[in-house]
């Protein structure tokens, strides 16, 4: 079955960075386009980025253009969120995403 494990959130402060991983297993990786989605605390869920099979095209979201950078490596089945000058409305839980099923998600928090 499907498996996607998120990893790599934390606390950090307003302007540093994080780099979330996504391990996938139960299905082709490199048969599938993938995405990166959040929910802040108290709203909705919202996506955040999607990655082609080849990772050759990418789309981010408003909130997260110019300073989140999705990628994959399809040898390892990982998906990656670098994400880079980090403001307090960054912080939610980050689900990696494949056709609406995700993981169990990881938790990123900026504040001082």
């Amino acid at each position: 079955q499907v498996q996607l494990v998120e990893s790599g959130g934390g606390l950090v402060q307003p302007g540093g960075s994080l780099r979330l991983s996504c391990a996938a297993s139960g299905f082709i990786f490199s048969s599938y386009s993938m995405s990166w989605v959040r929910r802040a605390p108290g709203k909705g869920l919202e996506w955040v980025s999607d990655i082609d099979i080849g990772g050759g095209s990418t789309y981010y979201a408003d909130s997260a253009k110019g300073r989140f950078t999705i990628s994959r490596d399809n040898a390892k089945n990982t998906l990656y969120l670098q994400m880079n000058s980090l403001k307090p409305e960054d912080t939610a839980v980050y689900y990696c995403a494949k056709d609406g099923t995700r993981g169990q998600g990881t938790l990123v928090t900026v504040s001082e």
